[in-house]
């Protein structure tokens, strides 16, 4: 499982925890996020942009 970033806002996306808040349960993978997936915390940075800090 792996740690991504938003570069913009520092927000992490967990794939070992998900999203609840955005509807992602534990264990999403970033990669099957939407395609039109942005960051909810700064709404600026789509997915390409976010950068893998951890992975397993």
């Amino acid at each position: 499982m792996a740690v991504l970033e938003c570069p913009g806002c520092q927000y992490r996306y967990d794939e070992a925890q998900g999203d609840a808040h955005e509807g992602y349960p534990p264990g999403t993978l970033f990669e099957s996020l939407p395609e039109e997936f942005t960051c909810p915390d700064c709404g600026v940075r789509y997915k390409e942009e976010f950068q893998k800090l951890v992975s397993d």
